[in-house]
């Protein structure tokens, strides 16, 4: 009987925090080789830095330096009354923890933005443009909230924000979110699906609602990009459906889609192997 490879060593990481425009705390989480390649992973909608799971960063960390940030309201960052609303706010927050790690101009930093991390990163290059940054991936992203073909949600998506997801009482909140999880994954593991659940719920209603309630269209920042793409999506994500990742292929000059057949929403905790070497495949072209 031949044993299975035995998973890496989990990464020792820092905790740090980059204080942005408005005096908001912004913690992230550093891992890796100082002296890699960048690697800014920006979580999705009530998540945090650690939605990508110790084993995934730790993969990642033997390949780049490893920058995973907490959004502002989530994780360890710091609840801000505003600024949810402000496409310049998120490119503020962005560069604070970019300037306190010390990825400057010319870094060629990999920018990865999962689900609404995509809003995030785009709306960092409409403000800041694309100096520090040699490539972005976008994982079940969504990149604008419009109606743009790049911001298509799906019933899932639809179904939580409908059915409980802003609600402070816990029973309420939690059937919504038991649901919305389990759209979340089609092939990930119970640790894994959990972990991504009690993330939700830790994450403050009113910031969950806050985040959804504006409006931005990036469409005529990804046309403009010219730093490469890479959109990976599952095949299978109910929460942001493959049309969004398709357009927003489309729209980025230097876009490649890959869609993975086995996942929904989360493809780096559902086919990990494959998305490590799609990434890694990607950082080789750079």
């Amino acid at each position: 009987m031949t044993s299975s490879p035995a998973a890496p060593a989990p990464a020792p990481s820092s905790v740090a925090a980059a204080h942005s425009s408005d005096g908001t705390a912004i913690a992230y989480r550093e891992l890796g080789d100082p002296a890699a390649r960048p690697l800014v992973l920006i979580h999705g909608w009530a998540q945090s830095s650690s939605s990508w799971g110790t084993e995934l960063l730790s993969e990642l960390a033997q390949r780049f330096r490893v920058v995973a940030i907490d959004l502002r309201g989530h994780g360890h960052s710091g609840v801000a009354e505003s600024g949810y609303d402000s496409p310049q706010q998120w490119a503020d927050d962005v560069e604070a923890v970019l300037d306190s790690a010390g990825i400057g101009e010319d870094a060629g930093a990999i920018v990865l933005g999962w689900s609404y991390g995509g809003v995030v990163v785009s709306d960092y290059l409409a403000s800041r443009g694309e100096g520090r940054i040699a490539g972005i991936v976008l994982c079940g992203a969504v990149t604008s909230l419009s109606r743009s073909a790049g911001g298509a949600i799906g019933p899932a998506m639809k179904e939580v924000t409908s059915g409980g997801a802003f609600d402070e009482k816990p029973s309420v909140a939690l059937a919504a979110f038991t649901s919305f999880g389990n759209a979340m994954m089609r092939s990930g593991s119970g640790p894994d699906s959990q972990r991504i659940l009690g993330l939700s719920l830790a994450t403050p209603p009113a910031v969950r609602q806050k985040l959804l309630t504006r409006r931005v269209d990036n469409d005529e920042t990804l046309r403009g990009l010219s730093v490469p793409a890479l959109v990976i999506h599952g095949a299978h994500d109910g929460v942001v459906l493959p049309s969004a990742g398709q357009a927003n292929a489309e729209m980025i000059p230097g876009g490649r889609y890959v869609e993975f057949g086995d996942s929904a929403h989360a493809p780096f905790l559902e086919e990990t192997p494959r998305f490590l070497a799609e990434l890694d495949d990607f950082a080789a072209s750079l």
